[in-house]
């Protein structure tokens, strides 16, 4: 990636998992780096650790020095700022290079082979696998990842290769900037209806980006999605799927916390691949991530190594608890399918304990399209307990609360919703076999709180 005499590059929105990676690209340059994000975070203090300036205050006066001067400083900045913020207007008003974040990874792809993965859901542990199979290989990869890889303690990967691993994002239509050479696409179930209004548009969305895709490379698409993709000439064809397709899997065996199956596929068939992080939908996730890796050259060996040698992703089925009294993860799922795929997952894996599932709703408009799926996925477990709709980066909306899946929850879950605040106390007054903690908002900050929580109750 080549930005001509760019010696400074700010961010606003700096604490974005997308932002981030991008920003560690710019650090790792020698570039002087800076940005604001509204609260700090893990993150954010990792990033100041490594040499990012940033501050959590709307203010001009706070941008640095080196960041100030628009003939040598990019402006980065994120779909979710709002166009009136105070940093973004300066910036626009004096006239200084401004890129969304998607354009960035956009330009990336230009001069790298962009390995790209799309979809509603899964694209983050599919992009983090394939990203950690090819960089373990003889291919190497560069990786810009929705993600904190557990492999590498990071959502970015620097190397010499003339790949990289990019997770597409769909949200604001940002994986249109993007020219995969490959892409997956795993699902394409509606979403972003704020953006995109329908459901048709959403998928046209996803056509038109298959038409980015450039000659000689590949789609790999999940089987019986509903969308139609619009291939440039010479732009080969495979589907995927758990038990069907160009690419898939046979003879799968689960049991003693071990998944193992046999990859098929037109290229060649592998034998005995152990999942790393043994979770029935990481079998076809991983089917898709191995099925780019191969088409990109990697061998049998490297496929089966970096299959077994997976860490998985924070917060993506994320394992804190694991003993025969209980068990604790957090799932960064947030949408119903996600959740449907997570509960059917954790499900699969404890047929015979009682399940809790404490959900934080991500959005209102979200929470407004899909509350009565969201309650008809819930409702595979045997408790739910949901707190208060996380924002994000929206307004309240008038009768859209959580009572909207409370309401609609199966007749034999037991139910109850609570403040997130009264959260811990809730974890310290109740007794799991099994507890999930469910969401993208920030209910996931009390995760260790709840970990050092539970931990105590073992010991005592």
């Amino acid at each position: 990636m080549e930005f001509k005499n760019i010696k400074a590059v700010y961010f606003i929105g700096a604490g974005g998992i997308g932002m981030s990676a991008i920003a560690r690209y710019f650090i790792k340059k020698g570039l002087v780096v800076g940005g604001y994000d509204k609260t700090p975070s893990e993150l954010t203090r990792r990033l100041e650790k490594e040499g990012m300036l940033i501050h959590y205050e709307e203010n001009t006066d706070e941008i640095p020095h080196a960041c100030k001067k628009k003939e040598s400083c990019l402006v980065i900045y994120t779909p979710a700022i709002p166009d009136n913020h105070q940093e973004l207007q300066f910036f626009r008003e004096n006239g200084f290079e401004i890129q969304k974040r998607a354009q960035v990874l956009g330009t990336l792809t230009q001069a790298h082979k962009g390995l790209c993965v799309a979809g509603t859901h899964g694209k983050t542990t599919t992009s983090t696998m394939c990203a950690h199979i090819m960089h373990q290989s003889h291919l190497n990869c560069n990786a810009f990842l929705g993600g904190i890889s557990k492999n590498y303690g990071t959502n970015y990967i620097l190397s010499d290769s003339e790949y990289v691993v990019i997770e597409a994002d769909e949200f604001d239509r940002s994986f249109h900037w993007l020219h995969p050479w490959m892409s997956v696409i795993t699902s394409t179930d509606p979403d972003h209806l704020d953006i995109y209004g329908t459901k048709e548009a959403y998928l046209e969305s996803f056509r038109h980006y298959t038409e980015l895709i450039q000659p000689g490379g590949a789609l790999i698409i999940h089987r019986g999605l509903e969308m139609q993709e619009n291939l440039q000439h010479g732009v080969r064809r495979y589907d995927y799927s758990l038990n069907e397709g160009d690419f898939h899997a046979e003879n799968i065996r689960i049991g003693n916390g071990e998944i193992y199956f046999d990859f098929i596929s037109p290229i060649e068939n592998i034998s005995n691949v152990k999942l790393g992080q043994p979770i029935p939908i990481n079998i076809e996730n991983g089917i898709a991530a191995m099925a780019m890796a191969q088409l990109n050259g990697c061998t049998k060996e490297e496929l089966k190594y970096g299959m077994q040698t997976f860490g998985g992703v924070d917060r993506r089925f994320d394992f804190k608890i694991k003993t025969d009294k209980l068990v604790f993860l957090s799932d960064y799922a947030h949408h119903p399918k996600e959740i449907y795929q997570s509960a059917k997952s954790i499900r699969e894996l404890y047929k015979d304990r009682h399940i809790t599932a404490i959900f934080q709703p991500h959005l209102y408009t979200r929470t407004r399209d899909f509350y009565k799926d969201f309650a008809e996925a819930l409702s595979q477990l045997d408790e739910v307990i949901l707190t208060e709709i996380y924002p994000a980066r929206e307004e309240p909306i008038e009768g859209v609360t959580s009572r909207l899946i409370y309401d609609n929850l199966g007749e034999g879950v037991k139910k109850e919703m609570i403040l997130k605040d009264e959260v811990l106390n809730y974890v310290k007054t109740h007794d799991f076999e099994v507890l999930i903690v469910l969401g993208a908002g920030d209910l996931d900050n009390q995760v260790p709180q709840i970990t050092k929580l539970l931990n105590s109750k073992i010991k005592s």
